[in-house]
């Protein structure tokens, strides 16, 4: 087995360490802030470009919220935040994780919002095409479809990810409990979420594609940053 041991490791390295702790900080605002005194859903989750209750800094600050019904979401994305961005960090400095960690973040994001507009804009054609007295009866549903919230740090994660299958691809990573190389580690996933983005299964609420949208721009980022600086990747 290859293993990454890089000169000078930190096991927690200034950016990786600062996003956990605001990632928590937001967690527990979710928990202990009443919706009375400020809707977090509503001001800083991602919505639908269609959704009047879309402003642009959601495109920043869904990544930072989690579901406050299942800790494990939370828990799951600050872990592999830990695994593979520590690895990144140490390897790139800094500023350019930090700059890897909110672009992947925006791609999960922009694919994401994509997808939803393909898949609300024929149900707002088909409202829009309705009597008055029907709009009124069916439109607390279209809100409801349009105000549905994302959230979560995924994305980012699965960019880093990516871009850790990239880099280092011989080394091993444990899935469940057996060894597997991160090449195939990142490609198994990644075939499990396009799988389950196609399948779009009722009551599925996690968000595949920006799964993939973010493993995709981080992989891309890496690829061309690799490509135009071989001495430094």
């Amino acid at each position: 087995m290859t293993e990454f041991r890089p000169g000078r490791f930190e096991i927690l390295p200034t950016v990786v360490k600062n996003l956990l702790i605001i990632n928590v900080l937001v967690f527990m605002a979710q928990l202990v802030l009443p919706v009375s005194v400020i809707n977090m859903n509503n001001l800083f989750a991602l919505h639908t470009w269609q959704s009047e209750l879309f402003k642009p800094w959601q495109f920043i600050t869904y990544m930072f919220m989690h579901s406050t019904d299942d800790y494990t979401h939370l828990l799951f994305n600050m872990y592999a935040l830990w695994m593979f961005g520590s690895v990144l960090e140490n390897d790139w400095g800094p500023k350019r994780f930090l700059t890897f960690y909110i672009v992947s973040g925006l791609g999960a994001a922009l694919c994401h919002m994509i997808v939803l507009y393909f898949e609300n804009q024929p149900i707002i054609d088909l409202f829009n095409s309705m009597p008055l007295q029907q709009q009124e009866y069916y439109s607390l549903d279209l809100q409801q479809r349009l105000n549905s919230i994302t959230i979560g740090a995924s994305g980012a994660v699965f960019g880093c990810l990516a871009a850790f299958g990239y880099l280092f691809a011989e080394t091993y990573v444990y899935f469940i409990v057996f060894p597997l190389k991160a090449k195939w580690f990142v490609l198994l996933y990644a075939g499990f979420e396009l799988f389950s983005a196609i399948q779009n299964s009722a009551g599925d609420t996690v968000a595949h594609f920006a799964h993939l949208g973010g493993a995709l721009t981080g992989f891309l980022m890496v690829y061309f940053w690799n490509k135009t600086n071989r001495r430094t990747y």
